[in-house]
């Protein structure tokens, strides 16, 4: 099945090359939840701040039950600092 990654801020970086606008089409198998597609694109829960699935707050202990499904849209943010 197919969704889209987005990856904002220095985590565009792990994208795909021919990614556009932060985003990519990723296929996965059925049942994939978002824990693994983190994991598929090398990132550690450390990378990933905020994860919203479908614009939805996916909370860190929730992210390894939260299964997806074909045309679901994955946005991931890192920590972001600043001072």
């Amino acid at each position: 099945m197919r969704v889209t990654l987005k990856l904002f801020a220095l985590l565009g970086r792990f994208l795909p090359p021919g990614s556009v606008a932060n985003a990519a089409p990723v296929e996965v198998p059925e049942g994939t939840d978002i824990a693994a597609l983190i994991a598929r694109f090398d990132l550690t829960e450390k990378d990933c701040h905020l994860v919203l699935k479908n614009g939805n707050f996916v909370p860190p202990d929730a992210r390894a039950t939260t299964r997806l499904a074909e045309g679901d849209v994955v946005s991931i943010w890192p920590p972001i600092g600043g001072g």
